[in-house]
């Protein structure tokens, strides 16, 4: 038995990596790839296209962490300014947040409301790249 759940352990470990600088990339192609498809869900007015566009939002919004070099920062100094964990995890939780409104709202036949949600969500995007992308 105890083999058993060692060989588990080790099993795990070694097929799990860690999110690197490319995942993260392609998972911010997936978000601006959403966010357009929210956008022709809005012009259309098609609430197929809108909730597909959020839904795949959320879920690549979820998968978006720091990088280990970005999560493991050397400097204490550095870590403790920039604060880049804390900051990306709150954002993504407004992100988050907002596209369930958008499915919502949309849903329910209020298109400015669901407009709305999406323009903050813009403004979180902004926001992360602003401050940690250093645009």
């Amino acid at each position: 038995m105890k083999r058993l759940a060692l060989l588990l352990i080790l099993g795990t470990s070694v097929f799990a990596q860690e999110y690197t600088k490319a995942d993260r990339i392609k998972d911010m192609q997936i978000m601006a790839e959403a966010m357009s498809q929210i956008q022709t869900g809005f012009f259309y007015n098609n609430n197929e296209i809108v909730q597909d566009g959020a839904i795949r939002l959320s879920d690549a919004v979820r998968r978006v962490e720091p990088p280990l070099e970005e999560r493991e920062e050397k400097d204490p100094m550095t870590r403790y300014m920039n604060q880049k964990v804390k900051f990306s995890h709150k954002i993504t939780k407004k992100i988050d947040q907002k596209a369930k409104i958008i499915l919502q709202r949309f849903k329910d036949g209020d298109t400015q409301q669901a407009i709305q949600a999406y323009t903050k969500i813009m403004k979180q995007c902004m926001e992360c790249h602003t401050q940690l992308r250093t645009w």
